[in-house]
């Protein structure tokens, strides 16, 4: 997408109507902060005063994970971009304003690549055809940057020359990943997974950790703001180096590592087997031996405690944007950990969980909201809750 500047100094993309993902670009940066402030005061004043949002310095070219779908015009044309919001039509894109402009411009290349090498596309009504989606993550710090080609087939041909190719033109790639999702399906990954050049992951460093991304893995996708976020989040912990902390819905462990500088012990749990293999992985390179990873389900590991008389000090939980269902929230409840930190990318759901925990025993001591996801309508707010005296 090409810039260019309104008369209020606003950066605009031409075709952000057709898209969708950018629903607030016909604002200015000052104006999305504040909709998105009264936004969360809307929903969560009720509950005690909302702190003022913390924006970002640079508010473009944010996201480190970069994803295109490849399919073909009506005249044969092949593209690559974004789905049209609530579509499967693609909306042909050559740049973005928030998204890395390297992963930008590898996506570009490999869609040259698909024509010179005589490649199919996927074709969704057919289920037939070869490339699906392309995924791009790049490390902000480390400047590692992988690249996953998502095919309807796991057959590639002149593979090795097509790898060859890419990497002439973008040495500093530093892993391939074939991914083969043949199903008619929504997801973007499917199951199968080769690795086509470099160590099939790549690492970056956060919050002065360092991280193991893989392709399926969840990692936040602006690590700017991920450090404001998290850091608000151990902030509000108030760990002395003595706590008992159980990291609810912890994918690769990044808060619950983070957070075990200052606890005693932290006990991360997650249903994705692969986030917590990749987890273990990740207190490993950092030496880290006060934490541990379950694969299990959050609301039924903290019944067990119970029923075993252990005892949580402080619960990081940060939910998919569907928040938490109410047998976690009851299990939370049923624990009873003294302080409860609740990191939301949904204040609609957040506001509901937290009638549910202000109803049974807690109260809201702190409301901090977050800009991680600058011209989208997506705002993320950090909550402490306490326990009250019984």
């Amino acid at each position: 997408m090409s810039q260019s500047k309104n008369t209020n100094n606003t950066r605009i993309c031409p075709v952000s109507r057709k898209c969708g993902g950018c629903q607030l670009m016909n604002m200015t940066y000052p104006e999305q902060l504040k909709f998105k402030q009264a936004k969360v005061g809307k929903l969560l004043s009720g509950f005690h005063r909302v702190l003022p949002i913390i924006g970002m310095d640079k508010p473009f070219h944010y996201r480190n994970k970069v994803q295109a779908a490849f399919g073909r015009t009506r005249g044969g044309e092949i593209i690559s971009g974004v789905y049209q919001s609530s579509t499967h039509n693609i909306v042909k894109t050559d740049s973005c304003l928030i998204e890395d402009k390297i992963a930008d411009e590898i996506i570009l290349t490999i869609r040259r690549l698909v024509k010179s090498f005589k490649l199919t596309v996927y074709d969704e009504r057919a289920g037939r055809g070869f490339l699906r989606h392309v995924l791009v993550k790049r490390g902000f710090t480390t400047n590692e940057i992988m690249v996953v080609l998502v095919t309807g087939t796991s057959a590639f041909p002149s593979k090795n020359d097509f790898v060859k190719a890419l990497l002439k033109e973008h040495p500093d790639i530093t892993t391939i990943v074939q991914n083969v999702n043949n199903k008619f399906t929504s997801m973007v990954l499917g199951e199968r997974e080769a690795v086509l050049y470099g160590k099939g992951y790549i690492e970056d460093i956060l919050c002065g950790c360092r991280f193991r991304i893989s392709p399926k893995s969840f990692y936040q996708i602006n690590p700017v703001q991920t450090e404001v976020l998290y850091g608000k989040a151990v902030e509000f912990a108030g760990l002395t180096g003595k706590e008992r902390v159980i990291d609810a819905y912890c994918g690769i462990g990044t808060i619950g590592i983070v957070a075990s500088k200052g606890a005693g012990e932290v006990i991360g749990c997650e249903l994705n087997a692969d986030a917590v293999r990749d987890a273990r992985v990740n207190a490993k390179i950092n030496g880290i031996e006060n934490i541990s990873f379950y694969c299990a389900d959050a609301g039924e590991f903290m019944l067990s405690m119970k029923e075993q008389n252990e005892k949580c000090d402080v619960l990081f939980m940060d939910p998919p944007r569907a928040g938490s269902d109410k047998k976690f929230l009851s299990s939370a409840v049923c624990l009873a950990p003294e302080r409860i930190v609740y990191i939301s990318c949904n204040p609609e759901t957040q506001q509901r969980d937290l009638y549910y925990l202000t109803r049974n025993g807690y109260k809201v001591k702190k409301i901090q909201p977050v800009d991680m996801f600058p011209y989208t309508n997506h705002v993320e707010t950090v909550v402490l809750l306490c326990k009250t005296a019984e």
